[in-house]
């Protein structure tokens, strides 16, 4: 078994023996049986190497497994994304994120059961079937026997799942020694990877790697909003459990917004409203967290346009996304390269951070300023923009989180408590649009069996707004301000065109299940006996049809298999020449 060097062909690696979770080869849940690979494929694409080449630059060495498929674009964004600025002198070892998107695409060999993990996840954790995200430890150590004078090689794991904490922590497990023992470690993480179960939300799971286990719990969508399931631990503690992660998505929301401590709610704002937004850093690693804090600050509601935690000159969507003959796009960049304070000049809303501190002393107050103060990336931390928020101020939580920092209060605690307020306050602005949307879902008496489901109201933005008056925000937070201005342009915004799409196709599918529970619930059997034979092959093709679909759909538990034995009985009583053809029309 060997690591595939860029340029050598592409022979299979030989497999290490099935393992016991999935007898036989089979994949859970009746999907196709499972091939060498599918187990890591779960979680990882592949894991690349990127050095450096004197005459090449930067270049992907070794890509794990070998079968992995990665376009010419895709490994030129990786080697590009992996390396930080030169003007970053991140000596020593770095972790950050980038993400970038999928030049085509690609179907796992058991995408239906993955797909049905991705069902079960909060909205906010579902994979975007058009991005990747690229995780990454980087070493930069000065090494005379080289040319150049200094070793610079990153480990990536490329993967669809957003679980940053996570994929950190396993990074900076497997990285620091590959460095030291090269590629047959590299080839031994990969096959532990790919012996660990499916990342099913809702289970905890015990992951074995390179001599450690990390146990992990993947949120659902059932869990309660802004509550972390507590690992459940047996009465002796498990001596093979190295690490427990109370997270596998979050960032340390509290020690990114440190450096615009007094601007948190404009910043949520400007999220919320999906507006242009530039994080300028001094290190990728620092660009990266504070882009994921932004996009996790309106959670639950989820970030729908781009965002990119880590952006270089060299990205393919660099021309698109700084060209001047259009106004900048509605996505949030984290930028390191001096360059870009030039090339963003035009772009409204402006964060420049310095060096993120250990949240140990009471934040200065930074002034918002206007973008024409911001000519270099010299220029001094804060947010340039000429934004006025629709919200008036919090004090409340400034005062919190100022006195936690004067008593010392431990930066989890700190981040918990932020955590929550941005919950709320989203949950604030949401509920009276869930509300409203749900009045548009048809009442379930106008379900009829034998006619198409009922189609749903259209939104109506002037309706929508009367309702704001007795069932406003108002009812659950206590921030007074241009709550309406905020709705009007919040309905403009690609967040909430996103998140309405997401509400209308769930309703939709709700109609439907409940359209076919009503038909399950009928005498359809006694129906085909009173009509003709036509109309008789007619329903079973529809009702096969309804079968196919009803996979997908929140149906009641026993209404597959109702259906299945509506088609089986009313086959039954048609001629033997018809039952054939219509057994072999489909399954049964």
């Amino acid at each position: 078994m060997s690591l595939r060097k860029q340029g050598e062909g592409d022979g299979g690696p030989a497999r290490p023996a099935a393992s016991p979770e999935a007898p036989e080869g089979r994949a859970p849940g009746g999907c196709s049986p499972l091939l060498p690979w599918d187990r890591f494929s779960a979680w990882l694409h592949c894991v690349c190497v990127v050095g450096f080449d004197l005459e090449l630059g930067q270049a992907v060495e070794v890509v794990y497994p070998q079968h992995a498929k990665l376009t010419d674009k895709e490994k030129t964004n990786i080697c590009y994304l992996s390396f930080p600025d030169s003007n970053s002198g991140c000596l020593g070892d770095t972790q950050f994120c980038f993400r970038f998107r999928q030049s085509s695409s690609r179907k796992l060999s058991w995408h239906c059961l993955l797909d049905q993990f991705d069902r079960d996840l909060p909205i906010y954790l579902k994979k975007d079937p058009a991005y990747y995200y690229g995780y990454v430890y980087f070493r930069q150590v000065q090494d005379k026997t080289l040319k150049r004078g200094y070793f610079q090689k990153s480990v990536v794991l490329v993967s669809k799942l957003p679980y940053i904490h996570f994929f950190h922590i396993v990074l900076g497990h497997i990285a620091p020694e590959y460095f030291e023992k090269n590629d047959p470690f590299l080839e031994a993480a990969c096959s532990d990877i790919d012996r660990w179960p499916s990342p099913v939300p809702g289970k905890t799971l015990h992951l074995p790697i390179m001599g450690i286990v990390i146990k992990v719990r993947i949120p659902t969508c059932h869990d309660k909003p802004g509550t972390t399931e507590v690992l459940q631990t047996a009465h002796q503690p498990s001596p093979q459990i190295s690490i427990a992660l109370p997270t596998v998505h979050e960032v340390d929301l509290f020690r990114c917004f440190s450096p615009v401590f007094f601007h948190i709610q404009m910043l949520w704002e400007l999220v919320l409203l999906g507006e242009p937004l530039v994080v300028m850093a001094p290190s990728p690693s620092e660009s990266s967290e504070t882009v994921l804090a932004l996009v996790s600050c309106i959670s639950p509601l989820k970030y729908y346009s781009d965002f990119r935690p880590y952006f270089t000159i060299h990205d393919s969507e660099f021309k698109e996304y700084t060209t001047r003959t259009q106004a900048p796009p509605s996505v949030i960049l984290g930028v390191t390269n001096p360059f870009f304070a030039k090339t963003l000049q035009h772009w409204p809303h402006i964060i420049r951070i310095g060096d993120i501190k250990l949240s140990g002393e009471v934040p200065k107050q930074v002034k918002v300023k206007k973008l024409k103060n911001l000519k270099t990336l010299d220029s001094k931390p804060g947010v340039y923009t000429s934004y006025k928020p629709y919200l008036n101020r919090d004090e409340e939580i400034i005062k919190q989180l100022q006195k936690g920092v004067q008593q010392k209060r431990p930066a989890e605690a700190q981040s918990i408590i932020l955590r929550r307020y941005f919950l709320e306050l989203t949950q604030s602005f949401i509920i009276p649009l869930e509300r409203y949307v749900a009045s548009l879902m048809p009442l379930q008496k106008s379900i009829s069996p034998w006619k198409s489901p009922p189609q749903l109201k259209p939104f109506n933005q002037e309706e929508f707004m009367k309702t704001l008056e007795k069932a406003g925000p108002q009812l659950t937070s206590r921030l007074k301000g241009d709550w309406i201005g905020l709705y009007r342009h919040f309905l403009k915004s690609p967040n909430f065109d996103g998140w309405f799409r997401t509400r209308r196709k769930e309703m939709t599918q709700k109609l439907e299940a409940l359209h076919l529970e009503a038909l399950c619930n009928e005498e359809l059997l006694f129906w085909s006996q009173k009509h003709t034979e036509v109309e008789t092959v007619d329903l079973v093709l529809k009702l096969k049809d309804k079968l196919t679909d009803g996979e997908n759909l929140p149906v009641k538990p026993g209404t597959m298999e109702k259906l299945q034995m509506h088609i089986d009985s009313i086959i039954l009583a048609l001629p033997e020449d018809l039952q054939g053809i219509l057994i072999k029309t489909g399954k049964t």
